[in-house]
């Protein structure tokens, strides 16, 4: 069984990064453009996708607009206009509404904001700045922290910093984050700010780092590697709007973003390259790196935009240089500006992905090669995966051996049920010897239909349901069963914000409360297979009917002292099963996710309806062991041996 079998892949789709598991709790921090939050109006109608105050509301006797006159930096040319009348009094200042809500629960939480001070109107007095956690229903302070008493420049920007310490459980996630100040000091006068942000506590404590009930759900499916950026929001909608590695590092001051990234809404890139690869190294995975082909998604043709190959130079040197950033010492260019952001110590890379789904574009033939010959010769030791193999109707691509082809399947439950043996001879059959399988994306995207493919005009299931994570846990089973094949394997999508979504069904569905956090069918049935993972695949000899409706594979852990059984139910009643082992069976568990109805599904009014459960079965005698699977179930057992 291989040893990356089950992993994640991710991208920033349905609000799974900015709004999601990006921990920043700000909605619209830096007016990079359209956030995708209707709770105000959303978009410009000069500029589409340009700045919008989405997300902003005053608070007490100021007036809000956006300025390009006084940028906090190049990156980030927009800021936020406060100016506070002569006559105001009290508390004056704004509010962010978070994106969907704020969870406000017992713990730190860090501010920041950066402010600037429009000099005809400026005083020269100090000023005091509060900032605080408040119910958006009542108006009730849960927290508060009053910073140091300034003198704001009106030259330079000056950044400030506080943390929060909050005791409160708010009821709700209707909750803001304040910024205010008093009138009495600031009456009269004009400020800008930019970069507006708060975190709570985060996975690992990284900072700039990723909210922790969504991590920690995705490190307690023990994933062994992350494919990312994408997806679709690697390649762009055009070229020059593509998501640009040395556009997501450093200082997020010199972070753009993207106005309308791939999926319909800003990203901030924030989540950036750097934080990418400290996520791999805080769940102890493998990073799966995709980089950029020279092809995006543009709107007006299926074929898109491609570089041309009289430019292709300019692609593979750009990937070199991020290869570098990654995985270079501090002697080179990139890996000093990798230190200089606080990560000396190298990443390893050993794999890297050559665009995504490019069988859509016409081209991908000579700029796969171009790309896989460039980076071959600078890091040999690197797998290197193609996005297309057969998939194109006038061309095939042929995988140099050792490379990897990256196969993504949005089917119905049957597929995956016919094509449980799809890979059993598919290296000979295809003449792809030592050429490996990574099941980059799949899972059921509809129920079954008189026409037996998905309609992608209609829409998918909202929620995974217990048929999907039969169908998709025997179609996992094959690539168990072909070890030397299928290498790598990851659901997609992995997350979704239930407040703005743009495709379903999805493994982990999420609001701004954790407690409404929802753990998919689908999500129960990796985290099922990829906790009984074995060293080595064992051989299963049938004696008494074939593959349907039980599906299975077997292998044992590397000391030899656990056999699993994997084993599926795919249809509507209960089938006896007998196993012989070749050696004494010393005891037996097992785990199952069973439902009699194969349309149940985790909601999040019954989150709970499709999970794992401790079986309760019969003893081994000797070498043998019964047991009548259930129907419409998902099956491990641990034989001690």
């Amino acid at each position: 069984m291989h040893r990356y079998l089950y992993g994640l892949m991710f991208e920033d789709i349905s609000h799974s990064g900015d709004g999601g598991l990006y921990a920043e709790l700000i909605t619209n921090r830096a007016f990079q453009g359209y956030s995708g939050n209707f709770i105000l109006p959303s978009e410009n109608p000069l500029v589409p996708g340009g700045p919008v105050l989405t997300g902003w509301a005053p608070l007490g006797d100021v007036r809000l607009s956006l300025d390009i006159l006084h940028p906090l930096s190049d990156a980030l040319p927009t800021v936020l206009q406060v100016d506070i009348p002569v006559n105001a009094t009290g508390e004056v200042g704004f509010i962010n509404y978070g994106w969907w809500g704020m969870d406000i629960s017992p713990q730190k939480y860090k501010a920041s904001f950066y402010v600037l001070a429009n000099y005809p109107r400026y005083k020269g007095n100090s000023t005091t700045f509060t900032v605080s956690l408040r119910s958006n229903l009542t108006g009730e302070v849960w927290a508060r922290t009053e910073l140091p008493t300034v003198k704001v420049d009106t030259l330079d920007y000056i950044q400030l910093n506080a943390t929060i310490s909050n005791e409160s459980r708010a009821p709700n996630s209707n909750n803001t984050f304040a910024v205010t100040m008093d009138a009495s000091e600031v009456a009269g006068q004009t400020f800008y700010f930019d970069l507006i942000s708060l975190f709570p506590e985060t996975f690992k404590d990284r900072p700039n780092g990723l909210r922790k009930d969504l991590a920690n759900a995705l490190y307690d499916m023990k994933p062994k590697f992350l494919r990312f950026p994408g997806g679709n929001n690697l390649e762009g909608v055009s070229p020059q709007t593509r998501w640009k590695w040395w556009k997501t590092i450093g200082p997020l001051k010199n972070r753009p973003g993207r106005s309308i990234a791939n999926w319909n809404y800003a990203n901030t890139d924030g989540l950036g390259l750097l934080e990418y690869l400290e996520w791999t190294e805080d769940m102890e995975i493998e990073p799966v790196l995709a980089v950029y082909s020279g092809f995006s998604l543009d709107i007006w043709g299926e074929d898109g935009a491609s570089y041309p190959e009289s430019r292709m130079h300019e692609v593979l040197q750009e990937a070199l240089d991020e290869l570098e950033y990654c995985t270079g010492p501090t002697t080179t260019k990139y890996g000093a500006l990798r230190a200089s952001h606080g990560h000396p110590t190298p990443f390893k890379i050993q794999f890297v992905e050559i665009g995504n789904e490019d069988w859509f574009s016409s081209t991908y033939p000579h700029r796969f090669y171009y790309l896989y010959n460039g980076l071959k010769a600078a890091y040999p030791e690197i797998t290197l995966i193609s996005t297309a193999y057969n998939e194109n109707a006038d061309y095939n691509i042929s995988i140099p051996t050792g490379g990897m082809w990256d196969t993504h399947h949005y089917e119905e439950p049957h597929y995956f049920l016919e094509n449980f043996d799809f890979y059993d001879n598919w290296q000979q059959a295809t003449n792809n010897t030592d050429v490996g399988v990574l099941l980059g994306e799949y899972s059921v995207k509809q129920l079954d239909s008189p026409d037996g493919a998905v309609n992608w005009s209609a829409p998918g299931l909202p929620l995974p349901q217990m048929v999907s994570a039969i169908a998709e846990g025997v179609y996992a089973l094959g690539g168990e069963r072909n070890p030397n094949t299928v290498r790598m394997s990851s659901y997609a999508p992995s997350l979704q914000n239930l407040n703005w979504y743009n495709w379903v069904p999805d493994m982990i569905a999420f609001t701004a409360d954790p407690a409404q956090t929802l753990l998919s069918a689908s999500y129960w049935q990796q985290w099922l297979f990829a906790r009984f993972r074995g060293a080595q695949t064992l051989p299963v000899t049938n004696t008494k009917g074939d593959f349907g409706p039980l599906f299975w594979a077997s292998s044992v852990n590397r000391e030899d002292t656990e056999v699993y059984l994997k084993v599926i139910n795919a249809g509507a009643t209960a089938v006896p099963l007998s196993v012989v082992l070749d050696v004494e069976i010393r005891g037996v568990n097992a785990t199952v996710i069973v439902n009699v109805d194969e349309n149940a599904e985790n909601t999040e009014d019954e989150m709970k309806v499709v999970v794992p459960k401790v079986a309760n079965v019969t003893q081994a005698r000797e070498r043998r062991w019964s047991w009548n699977v259930p129907a419409w179930s998902i099956v491990v057992v641990q034989f001690d041996v």
